[in-house]
Order: C-alpha cells, then sequence, then structure tokens
C-alpha cells in the first residue's frame, strides 16, 4: 500500500470540466489543480469538456483506467441527470469513487425591481395573488436555477410558470428588461446586478447569511427552516482507482480546496470551500440524490 502511494501519480493529472471555461466550475476546479500540483509533484490541468449536459465527460472518465483521469461533480451529473434521462452512458454511484466534496455555490432568489416585493414573504404573497402569471427562467430544464425555483414552489406551495433558457447567457437579459419577473441565479453572477440595483434579492439559498451581501437574508431565516439550495463541486475519481491512492487524492484536495489562495479565488465568488472525505462526499450525494429524486418528479421535469 505504501508503495501504492508513493509512486502515485507517476504523470499529469487531467482534471475534467463538464462546462466551458468560465463561472464557478472553472473557479473551483483551476484552484484545487493549482494546489494539488504543489504538493502531489505532478502537473494537474483542467480539460473542458462540456455537453449533453455533462454526460458525454461522465461516460468518458467512467471508461477510464489509466488513474490519472479525475471530474468535477456537480449537483447536475450526480442527483440531477439520473432521474431526469431514461438512460444514462454513466451510472453516477457505480462508475465512480466520490473523493471530496469541494464547494458550494449558493442560488440567490431575485426578482425584477418592478415586483412589488422587498422580501420572500413578501414575493410569495404576490405570487399566491395570481398563480400562474408570474414567470421565473432559468438556464434549461435539468439546470441548478430550474431546480432552486422548483425547490422552493414546492416548499411554499405557490405556482409560477417556467421559462427554461439553452444556457446562462440569454436568461439574465430577459430578466434585466423585465420580461421575466423572476430567476435563480449563482451568486457571481448576479452580484454586480444587485448592486446596481438592476436585480433584487429577496433571499439567498445558502444556510447561512452571505458575508458579500450581509443585508440579503436565507430562505430559512424568512420562514422555512432547514431549506439550502447550493450548487455543488465535488471531485471524482474512476471506480477502478485503488484504496490507497484515492485516500491520498482525497488528503491532498481537502487540503487544496483549504489552501489560502484556494479561499481568496472562491470567497470572489460566493462559494464555501468545503473539502470533507470520500466517506462524507458519498454521503452527501446520496442525500442529494434522495432530495432532488422527489422535486423531479413532482415538477415533472425533463431533458432540454
Amino acid at each position: 500500500m505504501a508503495a501504492a502511494q508513493s509512486d502515485w501519480p507517476s504523470k499529469s493529472l487531467r482534471f475534467v470540466v463538464l462546462f466551458a471555461p468560465g463561472g464557478s466550475s472553472e473557479i473551483v476546479a483551476l484552484s484545487t489543480a493549482a494546489e494539488l500540483s504543489k504538493t502531489l509533484g505532478q502537473n494537474v490541468y483542467v480539460d473542458n469538456k462540456p455537453g449533453a449536459a455533462g454526460n458525454i465527460a461522465m461516460a468518458e472518465v467512467a471508461r477510464s483506467d489509466d488513474q490519472h483521469t479525475l471530474i468535477l461533480g456537480h449537483i447536475g451529473t450526480l442527483a440531477v441527470n439520473p432521474f431526469i434521462f431514461d438512460k444514462l452512458p454513466y451510472d453516477a454511484n457505480r462508475d465512480f469513487k466520490p473523493v471530496s466534496l469541494l464547494a458550494k455555490v449558493p442560488s440567490l432568489y431575485v426578482v425584477h425591481p418592478d415586483v412589488p416585493a422587498k422580501n420572500l414573504k413578501e414575493f410569495l404573497e404576490y405570487a399566491r395573488k395570481q398563480p400562474g402569471k408570474l414567470s421565473y427562467g432559468s438556464a434549461g430544464n435539468g439546470s441548478a436555477g430550474r431546480l432552486a425555483f422548483e425547490y422552493l414552489k414546492m416548499s411554499a406551495n405557490v405556482f409560477m410558470l417556467h421559462v427554461p433558457y439553452r444556457g446562462t447567457g440569454p436568461m439574465p437579459t430577459d430578466l434585466l428588461s423585465g420580461r421575466l419577473q423572476a430567476s435563480a441565479v449563482g451568486a457571481a453572477a448576479m452580484r454586480p446586478f444587485i448592486k446596481s440595483g438592476k436585480v433584487r434579492c429577496i433571499a439567498t439559498g445558502s444556510a447561512r447569511r452571505l458575508p458579500q451581501l450581509p443585508d440579503a437574508r436565507t430562505v430559512a431565516e424568512q420562514g422555512f427552516r432547514g431549506f439550502e439550495m447550493t450548487q455543488w463541486y465535488g471531485m471524482l475519481a474512476p471506480a477502478s482507482m485503488p484504496a490507497a491512492r484515492l485516500d491520498k487524492l482525497a488528503a491532498e484536495t481537502a487540503k487544496a480546496v483549504k489552501a489560502p489562495a484556494s479561499l481568496e479565488r472562491l470567497n470572489g465568488d460566493a462559494a464555501e470551500a468545503i473539502g470533507n472525505t470520500p466517506a462524507q462526499f458519498a454521503q452527501f450525494i446520496a442525500a442529494e440524490q434522495t432530495r432532488w429524486k422527489t422535486v423531479i418528479a413532482r415538477a415533472q421535469i425533463k431533458p432540454d
């Protein structure tokens, strides 16, 4: 076992990311990769492989047996796709070994300034008075934004129309213009518009208030105890990864995501660094799958 740890990695590690460059996924992946490159004795580089809701990249890494390929696991590929696709080219639980949960990125619930609501309670009351007349946008049917709003709808028992877009890009444009009344978006994407008054944050999906938005109350604070909605990112290895190597990688990854340079970059994205054990990450994935299976079934979410 000691030999297996000492002679690995023997070459550069490829860290596959399911999305195009830019956004929270890249910040999390690059921060982790940079720190791991310092401690593992080999370069760790990020390889972006977007497309097909992450299914193509997940299938490729699931089949990999070179022991030097890793992937950025995500709420979508691990807790959503298994329940919205009739058939997947990978098994989220069987084909991978969890390494460590890297970071959580909170969703912000925002509304256009024309909506007469200063907080979540006022918004929900406004929505209940006109069921089906308000619309919220997301980056797609299986996106984290769709899940965030459907989870809120289910918790509050309100009805609003969903408008799916193909990606995050065009949706904020319609939100800022008032063609959409609301959305749930990652904190980094919305903070500049909140600061300028172009959108209003009525709640955060985080467990605690964000230091970057100290006046924005959480959903839990506003009457929904235990509510938490975050996008999350973690490292996965192919199921063929031996236990000794997995343990070595997990220990170094947990330290890497909490290194000062990583914390500085993640803080700028309003992301919370986690860095836990393989067992803890596996338990987290199982709990998320249970939670989102219920939401997806109720909302009848299907892939784009």
